[in-house]
């Protein structure tokens, strides 16, 4: 049975919530988005903390900012898993700051490419990773807003 979050209506024998009832943040399609933002966690993160211990000289503006963007996935990661209101909201935020960060890095990268002797995660909107680091955060987005729960 899937978990909900708000209703009190039974789940239907396919796990579609009731009318009334929305999915926790985690379940139905909010899975794939725990899934990605874990993977891009531990990637981004094991990433930087290498970079950031063994190249740090070489573009440390780069692999500061890929260190940056694991958090935020880390962040986005626990509080899918950990649902409710006040975690979809800060979920939100850091989604929104995601986006930004990605179009801004994205587009810097773009303009002065000096500036980033190394890629990091957010360069060139993400390419280098088939752009869904700019798809999660428009992703997570339409998510958190479709799973808000009912007031």
């Amino acid at each position: 049975m899937a978990e909900t979050t708000s209703g009190t209506g039974r789940d239907d024998a396919a796990g579609q919530p009731a009318p009334g009832r929305r999915l926790a943040l985690g379940q139905g399609p909010g899975r794939l988005l725990v899934m990605l933002y874990g993977v891009f966690t531990v990637a981004a993160a094991s990433r930087s903390i290498y970079q950031l211990i063994a190249q740090y000289e070489k573009a440390p503006l780069a692999y500061s900012l890929s260190a940056v963007s694991a958090a935020v996935y880390a962040f986005i990661t626990l509080s899918l898993v950990r649902g409710g209101e006040g975690a979809r909201k800060a979920a939100l935020v850091c989604c929104t700051a995601e986006l930004l960060g990605v179009l801004t890095v994205g587009t810097w990268a773009l303009l002065d490419a000096s500036a980033f002797p190394d890629q990091t995660v957010w360069s060139y909107y993400g390419a280098p990773y088939l752009f869904i680091p700019i798809l999660l955060p428009v992703t997570g987005l339409l998510w958190l807003r479709r799973a808000r729960t009912d007031s």
